[in-house]
Parts: C-alpha cells; structure tokens; sequence
C-alpha cells in the first residue's frame, strides 16, 4: 500500500537522491504517522478509560508521543533541505539527527512517566473489563503498528533517514506492547489475575528501552562514529584501482546528513610517477567517487619510495623494533614516504589470534617503540591482522 502511496503523491519518486523528493519522502511519512498515531491515541484511550486499564492507557499515551516524532519528523524534513549557507557551509542534513535526539528524549519522557502510573497500578489494583469488542480493536491497532513499521522501514531505507529509520522500530516495539496488553487481558479475564499494572510496567520498561536505543544510535553518528565498514572497502576498492596507486591509509568520512558525506583519505602512489599524471589520476578518481557513490572525498598523495635500498634497511628497522614489542609479531607489505624532516612508514602487523588484545592498544605500543627509536619516523600503522595458529 504505501508504495501506491508514493506513486500518487511524488512526483518522480524514483529519484529518492534528488533532495526535493527525498523531502516529499519524509512528509509523507510523517503526515502518515500523525493519521494514524492520532487516530490510535483516540481510540485506546477510550478502550482504556471504559476496560479501566492502565496497561491500555499507557500504549494510548505512547501513541501521541508518536504523533509528536512525527511532528519532528516532517520539520525536520522541511529545514534539512535547506541549501548551505555562510554558518552552515555544509548544508542542514544534521538536522535529522538531531531530531532522531528529540523523538528518543519523547520516547523516555513517556516510557518515565507511564513507569510511574504502572507502579500506582501495581500497588493499588483494580478490575479490568473485558469485551471482545474491545480485543478487537487492540488487534486491529496492532496490525495499523505493523504496517506503519513496514512503510517507515521501506522509506528510511529508500532515502536513507535516521529519523524514519527510529520511527520504524518505536512503530514494531508498539505492536508488541500492544501483543502485551491484549495477552494480559485475556489473562485476567479467564483466569482472574490482577496483571494489568505489571504489564504495564513492562510496557514502559520497554519504551524507556527503545528511547534509550535510538538515542545512543544517534548521539554516536552526532559524535563521528567510525564509518560503516562496507563503504570504507568501497571507497578503499575504488582508490586503489587508480593507476600507479599501491596503497591507502588514513581513510576519514564525516557524516553531515543523509547524502551529505564528506571523506578524505591518503593515496600511496609511485614517485617515480609524473606530477601531472599523478594529478589528473587523483582528480579522475575523485569524481568517479563522487558519482558513484555520492562522497565528496578529498584524496591526497603520499608518494612512496623506489629505493629498494632504503626500503630494506627501513624494513629491517621496523622489524626489530616490532619485535621488540612481541616477539610474536611480525610485519608486511611496509611502504615509506620520505620528506626533508620526516619519514612516514606504513605497514601492516601480523598478530597470533591467541595474543587477546584490543588493535588500538598494539598499534600505540608499536607507534611509542619506534618513536622511542627515531622520533623523525612518523608511524601508521595500517591494519593488524590476525594470524590462525594451527
């Protein structure tokens, strides 16, 4: 259904990568998220009130939480489509992401306070009606949960939205606090026990979960998570099929909202290879970057030695020093850059699986070891591989 949705309300909606469509996405879904929170809201509170329920009462109340992060959602759609200006030279994208903040402080405000009307409930109990008319209902809003988890997972996945993305599984953690309350009906309907108030405090328990959830996925992307481990090898793939290229190190990617990425990386190539050449080589790869996967990266040249001479004494060098740290470890595929006052090494680490031991911490051992060595040697250590020990 919200396929044919979006083919009756945007316009080229196959073109989810144009920003003006990508913001018809995201009001079309908040607009059918307030519909249908609304309308749930006004519906289990009037179940609620009538089968003197807590339990339903508070899945009402988490409803119209749900009404306001659609709310946010469709601003947060509106304002992260505004062009860069002066204070905001990369764009407004973050926007979304700090509205995916707000819809998960909503979210605990709600899980708090319904928390506290469980705990009421618990400790004064009261009868609850039951109705089949009433199941019903709770059935039929649970399947409306259902389909709003679908169409907010389908649209965040097509654009790529943070904040449709959170309002998908607030929508499925819904459905099942509903499951929860239609359960414990039935239960103190055939079998007479007093459950409503504690399945209410599981009710908020998991709510307070799902915001608590949301807000640490979107504080880390606010605070520059390390990039998603696919797109790194995409982006490491297409630098070094550059000609001449040999290696990358130091890959950075910088999220500014959604289609608003930002990367830059280091790129080993020959110094034998002509400044011009090595130019237009970077400059191709750069927009083949941008096209095809939409990052506007900046790649910078390292040009690695052909001394096969001091490349050998330098190996040597590292070797030693390395083992120094564990005799375990050993080195490969080293490369060096060599400058008037410094020299930049970089290689890769073999490690024994058996040696348990977080990656940062040997690479600050082996970069303090060889500084303590020759401080003019700057050290990067591009990756520690884990060796399978027979």
């Amino acid at each position: 259904m919200i396929k044919l949705l979006i083919r009756w309300f945007i316009q080229q909606y196959t073109d989810a990568d144009d920003k003006d469509v990508r913001e018809k996405y995201g009001i079309l879904a908040g607009v059918l998220g307030i519909i249908c929170n609304l309308f749930l809201f006004i519906l289990k509170l009037c179940l609620g009130i009538f089968m003197n329920s807590i339990a339903v009462i508070s899945d009402a109340f988490n409803n119209l939480s749900d009404c306001g992060s659609s709310l946010i959602a469709i601003i947060a759609a509106r304002v992260s489509n505004r062009p860069p200006d002066l204070e905001h030279p990369y764009g407004h994208g973050r926007i979304e992401y700090i509205s995916s903040l707000v819809v998960s402080f909503l979210i605990i405000l709600v899980g708090f306070e319904l928390l506290k009307s469980s705990f009421e409930k618990i400790i004064h109990p009261e009868e609850v009606l039951f109705s089949w008319y009433f199941l019903i209902f709770l059935l039929l809003s649970i399947a409306i949960k259902i389909w709003m988890f679908s169409y907010n997972r389908y649209i965040g996945q097509t654009i790529n939205s943070g904040i449709n993305k959170a309002n998908a599984y607030d929508s499925l953690s819904d459905a099942l606090a509903t499951s929860a309350v239609v359960v414990s009906t039935l239960i103190g309907a055939y079998f007479h026990l007093a459950i409503d108030g504690y399945v209410g405090l599981l009710i908020s328990l998991f709510i307070l979960y799902t915001g608590y959830k949301v807000a640490k996925e979107t504080v880390n992307i606010l605070l520059g998570a390390s990039p998603n481990t696919e797109l790194a090898q995409k982006i490491k793939d297409l630098v070094n099929q550059g000609m001449y290229i040999v290696g990358t190190h130091d890959l950075k990617v910088h999220d500014y909202g959604p289609g608003r990425t930002i990367a830059s990386i280091h790129a080993e190539i020959l110094d034998t290879v002509n400044i011009v050449d090595a130019h237009m080589i970077i400059d191709d790869l750069e927009r083949r970057i941008s096209e095809e996967l939409n990052i506007n990266i900046v790649i910078h040249i390292d040009p690695i030695t052909t001394d096969t001479e001091k490349i050998a004494q330098m190996e040597q060098f590292i070797s030693e020093a390395v083992k120094e740290v564990n005799e375990a470890f050993s080195v490969q595929n080293m490369r060096m850059t060599i400058g008037h006052c410094i020299v930049n090494v970089i290689f890769e680490v073999m490690v024994p699986s058996s040696l348990v031991e977080e990656d940062e911490t040997i690479r600050k051992k082996i970069i303090n070891k060889l500084k303590e060595k020759d401080p003019k040697v700057n050290v990067i250590v591009d990756s520690i591989i884990a060796l399978t020990e027979a």
